[in-house]
């Protein structure tokens, strides 16, 4: 068993990105922690609507999920407190492998979790960064086949209502279309791409 740890700047940034593969890491028996960052409230929704909407996502991954509540919009201004959160939660579950934001990205606080985890997931061997809409030119070139998981992944967002009634990003319809793009670029039915920050393979 691994324990995996998925970082999200909000609330449904998880479900749109890696869901899948958090997913399938659950199905082989990994234990798997989903660690939001920022309380959600520059989107729709207030902060109890969107901390249970993630709740009820996690359950049906079948994941832990825990709540950093820094301000959505300006985490870049709170860059040391998320460096300390994301390497106490690394080292409180003793993480092996771990998901997060990729640089090249439109949004802020994507960029700021993405750069704060450089230095935080320092000790991690498998660290991959995933899609986001507000991804700018990503290229991945590791693909995990989500063929079995793409219902949960589904599944998993739809529990962000506030999101999917209210916000195009969030859109169940898009998500399908991705994977079976993804699916395409890896030679399989459904997928999530990824850019690797460092991979180490065992061999």
């Amino acid at each position: 068993m691994a324990n995996i740890l998925g970082i999200g700047a909000h609330p449904d940034d998880l479900e749109l990105g890696c869901a899948g593969t958090l997913a399938a890491h659950v199905a082989a028996g990994d234990h798997v922690v989903m660690l939001i960052i920022t309380d959600g409230t520059a989107g729709p929704g207030d902060v109890g609507q969107r901390d249970d909407e993630a709740r009820q996502a996690a359950a049906v991954i079948g994941a832990e999920v825990e709540f950093a509540h820094l301000p959505d919009g300006s985490v870049s201004n709170h860059e040391l407190a998320l460096v300390h959160v994301i390497e106490a939660t690394c080292k409180r579950h003793a993480i092996d492998m771990a998901y997060t934001h990729g640089q090249k990205d439109s949004h802020q606080d994507h960029r700021a979790v993405a750069m704060a985890s450089m230095g935080a997931l320092r000790g991690v061997q498998r660290v991959l960064c995933y899609d986001s809409p507000s991804s700018i030119g990503f290229t991945p070139s590791v693909f995990v086949d989500i063929t079995t998981t793409l219902d949960k992944k589904e599944s998993a967002l739809a529990q962000h209502l506030s999101q999917v009634d209210h916000s195009a990003m969030a859109s169940l319809n898009l998500v399908r279309t991705q994977a079976g793009y993804r699916g395409f670029q890896a030679r399989c039915e459904a997928a999530e791409g990824f850019e690797p920050l460092r991979l180490v393979l065992a061999v």
